[in-house]
């Protein structure tokens, strides 16, 4: 169905459709998700090209992930979604089908702890557990420490940072529990996992072209018609997919979709610093993923025995949010470093705190209301799958799967703006319905606003 459907998008006859058009589909972008989805959408007979403005897949956002799996969303459809998703990782040499020169991407499955913050967040997200069938577990703090000797159990709700006064206060209180996600963990190359899903894209037929530029979106007969690059080539196709991460905004922008949209995307600035493990603990192979809502904080295990430490972006972190986002400062900032490292040594009070701050920056391409935007748009044959960084990376494989389904439901004549496609994860079975993650959604007050890996 979707040959004769792209056929008769272009032309019925054979020579002018040759001459018109080089793939059946554009993806920009090659970061985690645009690789899976060029690799579902090659997997169902689509001659897709990927163009990226850097020089490898993965080497973007992504490259800088924490490529954190947990399941601690705040709407079911995004629960459904992270369940069904940490499946393609613990299959993921199954789910590629091929072998890769430089190795595999390996999924960790630790474990996530999570601290509740002082709303009943925590309560929702274990009653979307209950629904869907999310295995955990509910600790209390006597649970956690002695599992876990190294860690504090005290409530420091709210949040704050150094230079608040409040933040050297000693704690009166205990939190009252934990919630233990059994099937959490972490990847440990984000980079080597989207340069797996690009070896798989290729064996099934996908080009990718580095260091090419997208300058415009082209339009013909009321829908698109491919991309050009700012090399002055024109790659011709009948489909065209954002998923350009920081980028995203400026593409649906050239596009001319984004006046269409009730929720939008853009750039903010992120940072996440390494510190040794606490002397006499094995982190890198012990440790596991801490999601800290008390304190608004989280770690995962990283080589050489550090922790990986990031915000979970509490009001009291102020939000840098970038114009440009070819320009921004790439450097670790001291405040930044102080306020996320110092907060993780209240949970884990032996850790010591080098002189020297140490970490990644990158940017995230962050929503109105942080849920990802997977969709169609107001041009015909233009998709996005935009607001996916700081807690999508996870979620790879299945967007990967339901962006391929959606264009496709789309290109056979669904109306998905009145009619949304609801897919069923191929692993899980559960129902997953992308009307959630529509562009013409009004923007959820429910939802967390805050990243996780």
């Amino acid at each position: 169905m979707h040959k004769r459907t792209i056929e008769a998008l272009i032309s019925r006859d054979p020579d002018k459709a040759h001459a018109q058009r080089d793939y059946d589909a554009v993806v920009i972008g090659a970061g985690v998700i645009g690789a899976a989805i060029a690799f579902e959408l090659s997997k169902r007979g689509y001659r897709t090209v990927s163009v990226d403005k850097l020089p490898a897949a993965g080497y973007g956002p992504t490259s800088a992930s924490c490529a954190i799996i947990r399941f601690t969303y705040s709407t079911r459809d995004g629960v459904a979604m992270a369940y069904e998703g940490s499946f393609y990782w613990k299959n993921w040499a199954d789910y590629l089908e091929v072998s890769d020169e430089r190795g595999l991407a390996v999924f960790h499955e630790t474990g996530s702890l999570v601290f509740a913050d002082g709303t009943d967040r925590l309560d929702r997200v274990i009653r979307l557990f209950d629904e869907i069938g999310v295995p955990y577990e509910l600790w209390t703090p006597d649970d956690v420490t002695r599992r876990f000797p190294y860690m504090d159990v005290h409530r420091f709700w709210p949040p704050s940072r150094p230079d608040d006064p409040a933040f050297w206060e000693t704690p009166q209180q205990v939190l009252a529990e934990a919630l233990y996600e059994l099937g959490g963990g972490h990847v440990n190359d984000p980079q080597l996992a989207t340069h797996n899903l690009q070896r798989a894209a290729e064996a099934k037929g996908a080009t990718f072209r580095f260091g090419s530029e997208v300058r415009s979106i082209e339009r013909g007969g009321g829908r698109v018609t491919g991309v050009s690059l700012a090399s002055g080539e024109t790659l011709r196709a009948p489909v065209v997919v954002n998923v350009a991460g920081p980028h995203s905004a400026i593409i649906n922008q050239l596009a001319g979709v984004a006046d269409d949209m009730r929720v939008t995307t853009r750039p903010l600035r992120h940072e996440v610093h390494h510190v040794p493990a606490p002397p006499g603990v094995d982190f890198e192979h012990h440790g596991l993923h801490v999601s800290d809502g008390d304190s608004a904080i989280y770690c995962r295990p990283e080589v050489a025995n550090h922790l990986l430490i990031g915000s979970e972006d509490p009001e009291c972190d102020p939000r840098e949010w970038v114009e440009n986002p070819d320009e921004y400062d790439a450097s670790v900032s001291r405040a930044q470093w102080e306020a996320q490292v110092y907060r993780m040594a209240r949970r884990f009070p032996t850790l010591e705190i080098p002189m020297e701050p140490r970490g990644l920056v990158s940017l995230y391409d962050v929503s109105d209301d942080w849920i990802p935007i997977y969709d169609q748009s107001s041009l015909p044959g233009f998709y996005m799958a935009v607001g996916t960084s700081g807690n999508q990376f996870k979620n790879a494989g299945v967007v990967g799967y339901a962006m391929a389904e959606l264009i496709g439901a789309c290109e056979s004549g669904t109306d998905h703006d009145n009619d949304p496609v609801v897919v069923r994860g191929p692993y899980t079975g559960l129902r997953i319905d992308l009307g959630k993650f529509s562009r013409l959604r009004e923007s959820n007050p429910d939802s967390s606003f805050s990243v996780n890996g």
